[in-house]
């Protein structure tokens, strides 16, 4: 897997693998299961990449034949509720909740990819259905402008937006590049950074706003 190709998934392995995985330890053993948690998260911060390279060792030990770009991809749709936290914005104003809505339900959708690509008919009801989420995410964005505060956090927030628009647009690029050439695994990819850039967009409004 090249870096370029690694990049998302690598920042979505934590957040998508093992904090759900954590989770459930919690419920078994409170204390173990934080000791662990805090010992990964320690790791990561000073060596980004660290869960990706645990995750991926742990699979080709168990020499399981896994695609680990589409595997983050499906479990994303399985999310649960605490584990949204860290992306979930607390504000109780309505476009403050309208963003947490719009932006799970734009991850919901790009989780199906992987189930859906191979019927074509169903994946392309599938797109369309992705570029309307994109559009009212970005309409949502556009609305909390309002209530950020100071011109530094308005311009942070216009910034991950432009990059969400760019992504949004390699993404279209990629669909017609798969429709030519049949390689899923790059749409895949570029789902994964339509995910990473939405959570980018979540946090950094949270640190402008809260």
């Amino acid at each position: 897997m090249t870096m370029g190709e690694r990049e998302p998934t690598s920042s979505l392995v934590l957040p998508v693998i093992l904090r759900p995985i954590f989770t459930q330890l919690e419920r078994r053993d409170v204390g173990a299961a934080q000791s662990l948690r805090s010992a990964i998260l320690k790791s990561e911060q000073n060596n980004p990449g660290f869960c990706y390279d645990l995750v991926a060792t742990i699979v080709r030990r168990a020499d399981l034949n896994v695609n680990l770009n589409e595997a983050v991809l499906r479990l994303q749709g399985n999310i649960t509720e605490p584990d949204l936290n860290e992306y979930r914005l607390t504000r109780t104003e309505e476009p403050f909740q309208e963003l947490n809505r719009k932006s799970v339900a734009l991850k919901v959708i790009l989780s199906r990819i992987p189930d859906e690509i191979t019927d074509r008919k169903t994946f392309l009801e599938t797109i369309k259905e992705i570029a309307s989420a994109i559009k009212k995410l970005l309409d949502v964005v556009n609305e909390i402008g309002s209530f950020i505060p100071g011109v530094t956090g308005k311009q942070a927030v216009e910034q991950r937006k432009k990059e969400f628009v760019k992504y949004s647009k390699k993404f279209s690029t990629t669909l017609k590049e798969y429709f030519k050439e049949g390689q899923p695994n790059a749409v895949f990819i570029s789902a994964l950074f339509l995910i990473r850039q939405t959570n980018q967009i979540m946090l950094t409004v949270k640190s402008k706003c809260e």
